[in-house]
């Protein structure tokens, strides 16, 4: 049972990657994109379709889609194991390195899980996936269509689009995690909140990325925000408007700090020690990706992104709930630090970044936590060495000035 449920989460996951490289694609013509999203939850069902699109390693692994939805046709059968060198393989195309250590993890947790050896239930088990699997994919798929042929004009748009792209991952995964029975089922709203988070995160951070989209550029910054500051999206590249992009972009972030207590309060009641890993690292990555692009122009000059460094801590070193909050506490203070007071938003960024800190602080869990975003411990003894050193020199200095005296 819990086998099918691995194998069932990654097929959903990777469906929907599948999906949005086609929505991605800006070189495909509207005419063929949309009836491809709108019909793409069929092909899951056909092993043998195939279209062409991305380029480079995308182009790659569009082209290795039939090894996902043999691993989903296979689940209806009791040699559902047999599918995850098809995963490893597609992952691996995906050069992913988060999402192949959520796959090892949560396949090297199975071994010390029980699997149930009853045809009849596990038939049922793996129709069940398939069919949440299906429905969700049918549903964002139709959303990614619609977005095709429209702007994100609205705030209300901006969530509807955050919500077929992301929200609907979030509820389809949440679907299968309690099928697999590991997890109570969670209200759609947090749910929701989570895949909002992430893309919203995705959105602001690609702004460079998505005007530049070559043959052309796509985005998805709603014009309700941007408009308050620019006649045009694309003057916050110009550094004349680095005030008013800056401003733009804080006003997107404060946005998005409004899904944060809805992810706290999911990831807090996850019991399956992987799946809370599967979902808090994305939510850390997130928090932090935000914190660094808040009030800061790189994002309209190049990359901005969490160091490597701090990337593989997170990963290796997040293991409990307190973890989360304090890493939230931690990048949601250096978020607060860099909030100008001629910001037009600073008054309400302050109010969700205190709404913040108080859902860690209420947790009560602060103190039990083991990870912290800037170890203390290693500032502790570098400050220490950097001491002795200076007391060195100044020792030897003062010597050498008693000997020549």
């Amino acid at each position: 049972m819990v086998l099918s449920g691995m194998i069932a989460s990654w097929s959903f996951y990777l469906m929907h990657f599948y999906s949005g490289l086609a929505e991605d694609d800006t070189s495909i013509p509207s005419d063929i994109k949309v009836p491809i999203l709108q019909s793409f939850y069929c092909h899951i069902y056909d092993s043998q379709w195939h279209f062409s699109c991305g380029t480079k390693e995308y182009k790659v692994l569009m082209e290795k889609f039939h090894l996902v939805s043999t691993a989903f046709l296979e689940l209806d059968r009791r040699s559902a194991s047999s599918s995850i060198p098809f995963f490893k393989d597609a992952i691996y195309l995906n050069n992913d390195s988060h999402s192949l250590l959520m796959f090892q993890l949560y396949f090297i947790l199975l071994l010390n899980k029980p699997c149930f050896d009853v045809s009849s239930y596990i038939e049922f088990m793996a129709s069940s996936y398939q069919e949440a699997i299906e429905d969700i994919t049918k549903r964002m798929g139709a959303g990614m269509a619609k977005f095709i042929c429209k702007e994100v004009e609205t705030v209300d748009d901006y969530d509807e689009y955050c919500h077929y792209v992301a929200g609907l991952v979030g509820l389809g995964l949440s679907k299968l995690f309690h099928a697999s029975g590991s997890e109570d089922l969670a209200s759609d709203n947090l749910t929701n909140s989570m895949g909002l988070f992430l893309q919203k995160t995705n959105i602001i951070r690609d702004y460079l990325e998505d005007i530049n989209e070559i043959p052309k550029s796509r985005m998805f910054w709603p014009r309700e925000i941007w408009s308050k500051y620019a006649d045009k999206l694309e003057d916050f590249k110009y550094a004349e408007n680095s005030t008013k992009a800056v401003q733009c972009l804080n006003d997107l972030v404060t946005n998005a700090l409004m899904h944060i207590e809805d992810c706290l309060h999911y990831m807090s009641s996850l019991k399956d020690v992987s799946i809370f890993q599967f979902c808090a690292i994305p939510q850390i990555m997130a928090i932090g990706t935000l914190a660094l692009c808040y009030n800061n122009m790189q994002v309209f000059r190049g990359v901005v992104k969490m160091r490597r460094g701090l990337t593989a801590r997170v990963i290796a070193q997040t293991e409990t709930m307190a973890d989360v909050y304090g890493v939230f506490f931690d990048f949601s203070s250096l978020l607060e630090s860099k909030i100008n007071d001629d910001d037009p938003n600073a008054s309400l960024t302050r109010k969700r970044v205190q709404a913040v800190k108080d859902c860690c602080i209420s947790s009560g869990l602060l103190n039990k936590r083991k990870f912290h975003v800037h170890n203390r411990k290693s500032y502790t003894s570098l400050l220490i060495m950097v001491i002795v050193l200076v007391v060195a020199m100044l020792f030897s200095l003062s010597r050498r000035k008693v000997l020549v005296d």
